[in-house]
């Protein structure tokens, strides 16, 4: 069953003993590429992050690695010809056997599933409730920060078999994290005899952030501190994903590096109760362009400070 569909290996630019690093690095470098929202209308950019999303899907899955790596392009064949013969025969009957070419694969695809429907009928099979279900799908999807903070969504461009796509919208949650998987139901995979078709799963990426740093659910930024706040105390504005700013207060005598917990201020958690915490850095910034006056009286503090040193 030749294909004329590129390797998945060659989609990624990686070789086939390649580890599961470096496929997930040459996705996210390729996705971030050829992403629609960085290349808006742009119908080439469009269909290879299609193509990239496809060799992910299968080259990061383990078994579906395994089955491609021995079928190519038809691996999904031997995928729905090992769940018949478990369904005919039992799933211990066969455990562990291959199939040495694709002919077998379309020889037991004639054999059982015709031998099935001649006996029996899908509808009956149906009745039973014993229809072998479509495939679950995974697409990954690249969020920003504070997308992942707000929760937002996506349109999905869903085929049909009509040909036409259908347009579907997909809710994100709130809190999702690097790796959570959001589940669209029966927009997999199409099953054989009318079966129930499968699920689709968005499979997230959280892009790196340019001022926040995400730890689990907690958030950490550096805040600059001017120098006379961070001895006398007093207070800095800090920015939030939600794009205000929220007062921070400064203790005296305040350290470089210092971390500053502002409680309930992180991520919300992903089961919708509570959030993460806020810590704020301190960046101590040292003054600039001193004008004489402010020279002479750090001048009068260096001698302030020699004289509580000899005194000690």
């Amino acid at each position: 069953m030749a294909s004329t569909r590129r390797d998945y290996y060659e989609v990624l630019g990686v070789k086939k003993g390649a580890l599961e690093k470096e496929i997930r690095q040459a996705y996210r470098k390729l996705a971030r590429k050829y992403h629609p929202d960085v290349n808006p209308n742009d119908k080439t950019a469009e269909s290879h992050f299609k193509e990239l999303s496809e060799a992910y899907e299968v080259l990061s899955d383990k078994d579906k690695r395994a089955k491609y790596d021995r079928y190519g392009h038809d691996w999904q064949l031997a995928e729905q010809a090992e769940a018949a013969r478990a369904q005919r025969f039992g799933s211990g009957a066969f455990r562990g056997q291959t199939y040495a070419d694709l002919s077998e694969l379309e020889d037991l695809f004639g054999g059982i599933f015709g031998d099935v429907l001649g006996r029996s009928g899908a509808r009956g099979r149906r009745a039973r409730g014993d229809a072998i279900p479509g495939q679950d799908i995974e697409q990954p999807l690249t969020i920003t920060l504070e997308e992942a903070y707000a929760g937002t969504s996506r349109i999905l461009s869903m085929p049909t078999s009509e040909g036409a796509p259908r347009r579907l919208e997909v809710r994100i949650p709130p809190g999702v994290h690097e790796g959570s998987r959001v589940r669209v139901a029966s927009e997999g995979g199409p099953a054989p005899f009318g079966g129930p078709k499968g699920d689709l799963y968005l499979v997230v990426s959280v892009a790196p952030h340019t001022t926040f740093q995400r730890v689990e659910d907690d958030l950490h930024v550096k805040v600059p501190v001017p120098l006379h706040i961070a001895v006398l105390g007093g207070e800095v504005e800090i920015p939030t994903l939600k794009g205000t700013k929220l007062a921070l207060r400064v203790p005296p005598e305040t350290q470089n590096g210092r971390k500053i917990r502002l409680a309930n201020q992180g991520m919300p958690h992903l089961s919708g109760s509570g959030s993460g915490d806020l810590y704020a850095e301190a960046s101590v910034v040292l003054p600039t362009h001193l004008n004489d006056e402010e020279r002479s009286l750090f001048r009068r503090l260096a001698e302030l400070r020699q004289g509580i040193g000899a005194t000690k």
